[in-house]
């Protein structure tokens, strides 16, 4: 497994083992491949996912745009993902229903010393872009954290910092 992808799912398993609102919301989110500036996810929608007309709430969505885009950030090497500062989603489609599967892409669109900038896409089950949102994070203090780490161009190696597994 590369390595950017071990590192982003520690640092999302240090999102769920805080035991606050992501481990709430959506404990069954998987981390499928994560590169520099990249990463894939997906989530089975669950009950507890749903708005009252039957399909997922557009405050999951939100959610998953504001947790993806931080994940995005990790993929950068950050351990520390910084803090919001804007956030905003669009919906175009709906976005499941119970047992469906949404799979989200998120990307940096852009990362300096205080600010970085990601778009994640939603798809539903039948491959139709349902949502996107736009995440823009502080992370002028989070640059620089014991764990962070460089990746090699592809995500494949750390050449700078601890690689653990």
């Amino acid at each position: 497994m590369a390595a950017c992808l071990r590192f982003t799912r520690r640092v999302w398993k240090s999102f769920v083992d805080n035991k606050g609102h992501d481990q709430q919301c959506f404990p069954n989110l998987k981390i499928l491949d994560a590169k520099p500036g990249l990463i894939e996810a997906s989530l089975r929608i669950e009950p507890y996912n749903l708005n009252r007309v039957g399909t997922v709430h557009g405050g999951l969505i939100m959610s998953l745009t504001d947790t993806l885009g931080s994940l995005a950030v990790a993929t950068k090497g950050q351990y520390m993902t910084g803090v919001s500062v804007d956030i905003g989603t669009s919906f175009v489609k709906p976005a499941g229903k119970v047992g469906d599967i949404l799979t989200a892409k998120a990307t940096i669109t852009g990362i300096g010393k205080s600010l970085a900038f990601t778009r994640v896409d939603f798809y539903n089950a039948k491959g139709q872009l349902a949502a996107y949102g736009h995440h823009t994070k502080y992370v002028g203090k989070s640059i620089g954290h014991e764990h962070d780490v460089k990746f090699s161009e592809d995500g494949e190696k750390v050449v700078e910092g601890q690689d653990v597994d």
